[in-house]
């Protein structure tokens, strides 16, 4: 056996034993493992599971695990260090299938994967699963037919909601239905939502078990939940949802919503407030952080526990860590999310930084759909904001492109350059000219409220929302408006401001309540968001006594009211900051696009009568730093607006510096001008153009490579890196090196010419950064330990520490603990048992490279 390989089954052994299983008889009970059992593949055999499989009539499984019954119910195949463990994949389904076994498990030793050959693909595992788990597994038996064989029509909620409604006589009154609908909040499936859910029958019946729901915001993706829900509940396929959403706000809001479409035939409670009694209910809601603050969800779930997972705004709730508890669960999974893969089509990745957030965000969508099984990049099922429009189901914005003369050249490539007065000392100075030292700074959107103040900017942007926002069509005042920040101190300001306005333009009507901040330091933000939506923030309001609508016409927030925030009568948004995340964007534009009949809240009969109609088919979005140009490019503008500007001063005045805020209202230039030109440019860190498409042209050379090709099929990474080393690595004209990959990469960790084969031929989405990196291997010695809740913090701080610093290293390792007064991990080493720091050490050393964690 290759040294390689012999390694790799030491520690399959170790994984094994770690898990319960006995190679040999002892006090726990007889030995479940079999080592190298012969079996005979048949030819009937062969011809069910296809050509392509390989056609050996005797071979000898690895390892095969017994269950309870004497019967195999897992079958592991083992490979060497340097091969992918799913070369093995098609033989081991043929011993499985031999044995009458469900389950593959397929490792190296170091990458692992479970397969049920009943369902779905192989999924990535840290750990080796229990024999009870196995068990559970087991359990879970769906059969395809019962849930395509279900008829799905418009009133499949509608009958939870009120079984008998349509033997009501107000339903078969047609003149009556429409009340009797909104009285009783009777919900129906439209069509679009209808064949969601069927794509949803077809895809299970071809096999699939996971699916992504692609639906623009304002389209219903909860109610389209809670009818996927029931149809697999009442399929008797399983027994328990799990509802992931990544925000506290988002939390309550999907369970109120289950809890009115489902009450009747289904429980729903949200985690965290029902820790014991959680298993008497069938749907569960919960935050993805609650489950994995301290790996929650494998201390306190077994992974059959629920059956069916869905995870709302799918980017979010499995991005980074979060994949673990989402794959921890068996069964189905469904993703929701509303950003549109090719929203990000205009978008030059290749010569993108790594840390560009256009970038991000395309690695998170391109992983969203790779989870999903949507390799191919079509989701299971897509509903745009554009269908939604056509349709009459949403409206689209009318665009307010507003710039001041500073953000107009904020915006610009060359930035905002002021002259500014130095510091107080060097004022003090005697200069020979007898003028104050001055400096030169620019600024950049970015900078706008972090570095960067304008008191005149902040009051043009609200004088402008104020003088052009939408009106609320009963009442002609301003319409509900969400504005975003750039921070809770700009929130802090921009809503005195609007009161202060708010006062002189409605005299004696709103006492400060006109605008309110919504930001998470403020208290009870959560429910104060929830009050505006439902039209009693700080009261009702006071224009029209026979009128329901929120006193309080504007909420201020920076991150709070953007994903999944319902507010239908929404006439306005602002964008008083620049965004730079599309997801972001797509969220807080689609806070605007739902439908909204503002007679529905007057009891005011003449009023009513005066207006006829009054139904919302457009809103206004206040873009005050051109982030509709940044992040669409070719929006059409459908408003722009000439912004009032302050008038200019006398030029020999003094820049005003106040402290805190600097008031740009004309710069004195202090600085000789002896030169005309010169022109030194610092390359940043994105470096130039030429380095970013040094890795572009790397992957079209190996790419096109054909002996490369050929042992991609058969996965030989180790052969693929020695291939390159010797034939394209330091070859004329581009002189290829890994050091000047990584270079280009400009990755925060050193990375291995592995990683960077897998990431050009797909097997990877992305370049892991160093932090996830540390997570994930993290992840997996707490699989294997499961360190007490005690110590869970502690125990991670000395990984990453023993991992990252080499001098903390160096300590632990030679014991020279007294070093550590002046090592600035020391509390690294303190908080965690001896124990279990030589259990980490241990750990390490056998299965964590420390040579990709080097800069």
């Amino acid at each position: 056996m290759a040294d390689n390989e012999a390694k790799a089954r030491i520690k399959i052994n170790k994984l094994l034993e770690e898990a319960g299983w006995r190679f040999f008889d002892d006090e726990d009970g007889k030995a479940n493992i079999l080592l190298e059992q012969n079996v005979k593949i048949t030819q009937s055999l062969l011809d069910a599971l296809g050509e392509n499989f390989e056609k050996t009539k005797n071979g000898y499984t690895d390892y095969s695990l017994i269950g309870l019954d004497g019967r195999v119910v897992a079958v592991l195949e083992a490979k060497a260090e340097h091969i992918h463990p799913l070369i093995g994949k098609e033989q081991a389904r043929a011993y499985a299938y031999s044995q009458n076994a469900r389950f593959v498990i397929l490792s190296n030793g170091n990458q692992h994967y479970l397969w049920d050959t009943w369902a779905g693909s192989p999924k990535v595992i840290t750990k080796f699963p229990r024999l009870e788990e196995i068990g559970s597994f087991n359990e879970f038996q769906p059969l395809a037919k019962n849930i395509t064989s279900q008829v799905i029509e418009r009133d499949f909620i509608a009958l939870t909601q009120k079984p008998d409604y349509a033997d009501d006589p107000r339903w078969k009154d047609e003149s009556l239905r429409e009340q009797y609908i909104k009285d009783n909040k009777l919900r129906f499936l439209r069509k679009y939502q209808l064949r969601a859910v069927e794509r949803i029958q077809e895809e299970v019946n071809k096999g699939k078990d996971r699916f992504l729901f692609e639906m623009a915001t304002g389209t219903g993706k909860t109610l389209t939940s809670a009818a996927v829900i029931k149809l697999f509940l009442r399929s008797g396929n399983i027994s328990r949802v799990l509802f992931l959403v990544d925000r506290l706000e988002l939390e309550d809001q999907a369970w109120r919503n289950f809890v009115a479409y489902l009450k009747n035939d289904y429980r729903s409670v949200i985690y965290k407030e029902r820790r014991k009694d959680w298993q008497s209910a069938e749907i569960v809601v919960s935050t993805v952080q609650s489950l994995l603050a301290k790996n929650k969800y494998k201390r306190l779930f077994s992974p059959s526990d629920f059956q069916l997972i869905i995870s709302d705004e799918a980017h979010r709730s499995i991005g980074g860590n979060s994949r673990a508890v989402f794959e921890y669960f068996i069964g189905y999974k469904l993703g929701l999310t509303a950003t549109p893969k090719n929203y990000l089509k205009m978008v030059d990745v290749a010569s993108m930084n790594a840390r560009d957030p256009r970038e991000l965000e395309r690695r998170m969508l391109l992983d969203t759909y790779t989870t999903f099984g949507c390799e191919n990049g079509e989701p299971t099922y897509s509903y745009s904001l554009t269908d939604g429009v056509r349709d009459g189901y949403l409206v689209n914005p009318v665009v307010v492109d507003a710039r001041t003369e500073i953000t107009t050249q904020l915006l610009s490539d060359k930035g905002y350059s002021v002259l500014a007065q130095a510091e107080a000392e060097e004022k003090e100075k005697e200069i020979e000219e007898g003028e104050a030292q001055a400096r030169e700074e620019t600024f950049f959107s970015r900078d706008f409220e972090r570095r960067f103040f304008s008191e005149n900017t902040n009051r043009i942007f609200c004088e402008t929302f104020l003088k052009n926002a939408l009106r609320d069509p009963v009442t002609g005042e301003i319409g509900k408006t969400i504005i975003f920040c750039v921070s809770q101190n700009h929130a802090a300001k921009i809503t005195q401001i609007l009161n202060e306005y708010a006062d002189v333009m409605f005299p004696s009507k709103y006492q400060s309540d006109f605008a309110v901040q919504v930001t998470h330091l403020v208290h009870d933000a959560q429910q104060m968001s929830i009050n505006f939506a439902n039209n009693n923030l700080n009261g009702k309001g006071n224009f029209n006594p026979l009128y329901q609508t929120s006193k309080t016409r504007v909420c201020v927030t920076v991150g709070m009211m953007t994903t999944g925030y319902d507010c239908e009568d929404l006439l306005n948004v602002c964008l008083m900051r620049p965004i730079f995340s599309p997801t972001d964007f797509v969220q807080i534009k689609g806070r605007g696009t739902r439908l909204y009949d503002f007679l529905e809240d007057l009891k005011d009969k003449e009023r009513k009568a005066e207006l006829g109609t009054a139904k919302k088919d457009k809103y206004k979005l206040f873009d005050f730093f051109a982030n509709c140009e940044y992040l669409e490019e070719k929006f059409n503008y459908d408003e722009v607006l000439k912004l009032p500007v302050e008038p200019s001063v006398d030029s020999e005045r003094e820049p005003t510096d106040t402290g805190q805020t600097i008031i740009i209202e004309g710069y004195k230039n202090f600085m000789l001008d002896p030169l005309k030109t010169l022109e030194e440019t610092a390359i940043g860190p994105e470096g130039m153009k030429v380095d970013r498409k040094l890795f572009e042209r790397f992957e079209d050379r190996v790419k096109s490579d054909t002996e490369i090709k050929r042992m991609v099929k058969q996965r030989d990474f180790q052969a693929i890196e020695d291939y390159i080393v010797g034939n394209v690595f330091d070859k004329p004209e581009d002189y290829y090196t890994l050091d000047k990959l990584r270079k280009t990469l400009k990755i925060d960790r050193r990375l291995s010419l592995r990683e960077i084969i897998e990431k050009i031929f797909g097997f990877v989405p992305y370049f892991k950064n160093k932090n996830e990196l540390l997570e994930e291997e993290f992840d997996k010695f707490d699989s294997r330990y499961t360190p007490d809740e005690k110590h869970f913090f502690a125990a991670k701080n000395f990984f990453k520490s023993y991992l990252t610093d080499a001098e903390f290293r160096d300590i632990v390792e030679s014991r020279q603990y007294a070093r550590l007064a002046t090592n600035p991990n020391r509390d690294a080493f303190q908080k965690v048992p001896s124990e279990l720091r030589n259990q980490i050490t241990e750990y390490i050393k056998d299965n964590v490279s420390l040579n990709q964690f080097m800069e």
